[in-house]
């Protein structure tokens, strides 16, 4: 695997994610409506709508390059309430087939895609989780159309999955994406914590998402596979057990939750991936 492909690479996850690959030694193709800052990943300009763009993009263009090794796929209307409802189903979930389908019809059997923490039940709140830390055992529980487009996009993913068992197609559950200069506001969370309990205070360092989608690229896994992904802590300096048992008091502990440490599980990425989350925004206070 030399060439990767990825979706979106412009964006802030994108970003990320095309300098971590091109780092450690991948030529990357950005496929996107706009450029990204890094010059050194080859650019195309595409709408991942159409499916005979996508099919041409993952095969070969002209002199740019003759073929893809593996599909990174990130683009996306990324939250719901940005377009409309029907807006964003029909962006996000018809891109996301076109990519499964014309990636298995080059011969692509290496797929990453992002899901999203969204469709765990989010916000916590108003649906509370079968219990903390919070893993992918459960069934998806969709509560907006974005959410639900995800939710249909792990179903498509079994799918394409159980009619080709060479194919990896991991769908990364990314917690809320943030970068370095998110975490300035990140100590005002203390006087509301009920401003981020929509998501069991969660988030990923955006090069801590860029390193999991490398180490789901080089895995040996087939199948579909889920896994979410989340820094180790929490935005708080409250501890989380005594968030949860303040705001979520009816939500049982399947083990303890030391100090400030996630509740959002990664057991399963940590297991499975050796992801191992190396950012926190504490580094940054």
């Amino acid at each position: 695997m030399t060439r990767v492909a990825v979706t979106g690479g412009s964006g802030k996850l994108g970003r990320a994610v095309v300098a971590e690959l091109l780092d450690n030694g991948y030529d990357v193709v950005n496929l996107d409506r706009v450029a990204g800052p890094d010059a050194r990943a080859a650019f195309l300009r595409i709408d991942l709508t159409d499916y005979g763009q996508v099919a041409e993009a993952l095969t070969a263009v002209d002199d740019r390059y003759s073929r893809i090794d593996a599909v990174v796929h990130l683009a996306a209307v990324p939250a719901p309430g940005i377009v409309t409802n029907s807006a964003t189903f029909a962006n996000n979930v018809p891109s996301s087939y076109n990519v499964f389908a014309a990636a298995q019809a080059a011969g692509i059997d290496n797929i990453v895609w992002a899901s999203s923490e969204t469709v765990l039940g989010l916000p916590f709140l108003d649906t509370p989780p079968p219990s903390f830390p919070v893993d992918e055992l459960y069934p998806v529980r969709p509560n907006s159309t974005y959410s639900l487009g995800k939710a249909v996009e792990e179903e498509m993913g079994r799918h394409f999955t159980r009619w080709n068992p060479d194919l990896k197609l991991i769908g990364l559950r990314f917690s809320n994406v943030m970068e370095p200069a998110d975490y300035a506001a990140f100590p005002g969370f203390e006087s509301d914590p009920t401003s981020r309990a929509w998501n069991a205070w969660g988030y990923i360092d955006a090069r801590d998402g860029a390193q999991a989608v490398r180490l789901a690229l080089e895995s040996t896994l087939t199948g579909f596979e889920a896994f979410i992904i989340a820094a180790a802590d929490t935005v708080m300096s409250t501890p989380s057990a005594e968030l949860a048992a303040r705001h979520f008091p009816a939500v049982p502990f399947r083990h303890p939750v030391e100090g400030t440490d996630t509740l959002l599980d990664i057991e399963k990425a940590k297991r499975m991936l050796w992801f191992s989350p190396r950012h926190s925004w504490r580094d940054h206070a």
